[in-house]
Order: structure tokens, then C-alpha cells, then sequence
């Protein structure tokens, strides 16, 4: 019984130390959600931060906190901070060099967020890959396609690729081209355009709209469009324009051509 004593004395610390241990880590995962959803609440209801703002620095906050728990938790085992600084210096070269993609990214965040070529709920093309910018941490941009799709991008990808932002500006330009049968009179079909441009309300009257001839195709002429609206506007008058051009045409006996190959038979 008395060994049997001495050994759950000489175990005990340790068995405490442990639960110690546990108990910085799971206070310490909380209370860096409850720092991290703070911040991000407080830059998100204020008028003079972007929300992209609160997504980054409460990720920094919330990371920094778990560094700071992680260095406790040694320190109940023993380790000393001026050790673990001793440590941490001599192995910070091994880690920079096994993650310099990682410290990559976190580099990148920062370009990003100084910067700002997006934000959150804009509509953005990376580098050949579209979508609604959904999240902006300190690694990662993450991407909604129009199909309800996720995709995850490396901060260090994005930052080096070309980034093309199609909600950066509040208006966009609507182009358009129709094709009007050689043999119907394209100053008539040009009138029908502009009468269904002003009948649409979504379009600008400045810049002013624009219809000319653009092409002679092989098999029609080309009349051009060109109206601008609000950027949120841009699909619906792009896709209504289209539509009821096509009724007036044919309303009016404006034929649309398409290809089409002309065989002609010799005999001997």
C-alpha cells in the first residue's frame, strides 16, 4: 500500500499538470471564438470598416490568443518562456522553410486586405476562376459560383493571379450585337432597337445609348449596342434587351439570319 501510495504521489502533479492543460486549451479555444466573433461583430456594424476587415483581423485575434495558450500549456509542463523563445528562435528557420507556402499566404492576406481588389459580395474572376467572394481570412479566399459551388483559394494564388472585379464599379456597360437580314432595311431595324432601349427603364440616359452598323457579316449585317445600367442591373437588361428585340423583329418583319450553305449543281 505505501508503494502503492508513493507511485500515485509521484504521478499525481502530472495527472494535474495534465488536467490543467486540458483545461487552458478548451477556456483558451473559447474564449478566442468569443474574442474572434466580437471583433467581427463590432467592425461588421461599423459604417467606417469594410466587413472584409472583420473576417481578417478576428481571424488574427483568434489565432493569436490559441499561440498564447499553446505557451501556457508548455509552461505547466516545465518549460520556461525564456526557453521556449530559446526554442522557437532555433526553430524558426526549419519552419519558415516548411511552410513558405503557408507563410505565403499569410503574406498575401495582408497585400489583400491592404489593398482591397475585393471584398465580401463581390462578384470577382481569379486568375480564370469566378465567383461571389463568400470569406477573406489570413490563408484562404473563398469563392460561390452562380451554381452554389465552394472553392477555396490560396491566399499567395490569389494575390498572383489576375484579378478582374465585375461589382467594383456601381455601373456596367451592356454590348450587344443583332444580325438583320442583307435584304431589310438596317436603318428601320436600328429604330426598333433604340425604341425597346427607351422603353426599358434600367437603362442610362448618360452616357447615351449607343446603336450602330458594326460589321458586314457573311451572311447579315451587325448592328451594334451599347447601353449602360446599374451594375446589379446588368443579367436582367442584358437578357430582356435580347428578347424583346427578337419580338419587335419579327413584329416588325425584321428577319434574323443564320448560316447556311448554297449548292450549286453542274452537269456535264
Amino acid at each position: 500500500m505505501e508503494q502503492l501510495s508513493e507511485q500515485l504521489g509521484a504521478y499525481a502533479p502530472l495527472v494535474i499538470n495534465a488536467a490543467k492543460a486540458v483545461l487552458f486549451l478548451v477556456v483558451g479555444y473559447i474564449v478566442a471564438g468569443m474574442v474572434a466573433r466580437f471583433i467581427r461583430s463590432r467592425i461588421e456594424r461599423s459604417k467606417r470598416f469594410d466587413q472584409t476587415l472583420g473576417i481578417f483581423f478576428s481571424s488574427i485575434a483568434k489565432y493569436a490568443i490559441l499561440a498564447v495558450v499553446i505557451i501556457a500549456v508548455l509552461q505547466v509542463f516545465g518549460f520556461q518562456a525564456t526557453s521556449l523563445v530559446a526554442v522557437l528562435g532555433a526553430a524558426s528557420l526549419a519552419i519558415g522553410l516548411a511552410l513558405q507556402g503557408t507563410l505565403s499566404d499569410i503574406a498575401a492576406g495582408v497585400m489583400l486586405i491592404f489593398f482591397r481588389p475585393y471584398k465580401l459580395g463581390q462578384y470577382v474572376d481569379i486568375g480564370g476562376t469566378s465567383g461571389t467572394v463568400k470569406d477573406l481570412n489570413i490563408f484562404t479566399t473563398e469563392l460561390v459560383t452562380p451554381d452554389n459551388v465552394s472553392i477555396i483559394m490560396p491566399n499567395s494564388q490569389a494575390w498572383g493571379a489576375i484579378i478582374t472585379n465585375y461589382s467594383a464599379n456601381t455601373t456596367r456597360r451592356v454590348d450587344l450585337t443583332f444580325g438583320v437580314d442583307y435584304g431589310d432595311d438596317a436603318d428601320k431595324a436600328m429604330s426598333i432597337i433604340r425604341s425597346v432601349i427607351d422603353a426599358d427603364e434600367r437603362v442610362h440616359r448618360e452616357p447615351e445609348p449607343w446603336v450602330r452598323m458594326v460589321n458586314l457579316g457573311d451572311s447579315s449585317v451587325d448592328l451594334g449596342v451599347r447601353v449602360w445600367c446599374e451594375a446589379a442591373d446588368y443579367w436582367e437588361l442584358k437578357f430582356a434587351l435580347t428578347r424583346e428585340v427578337k419580338i419587335a423583329f419579327d413584329r416588325e418583319g425584321i428577319s434574323i439570319p443564320f448560316p447556311h450553305q448554297v449548292f450549286v449543281q453542274k452537269t456535264a
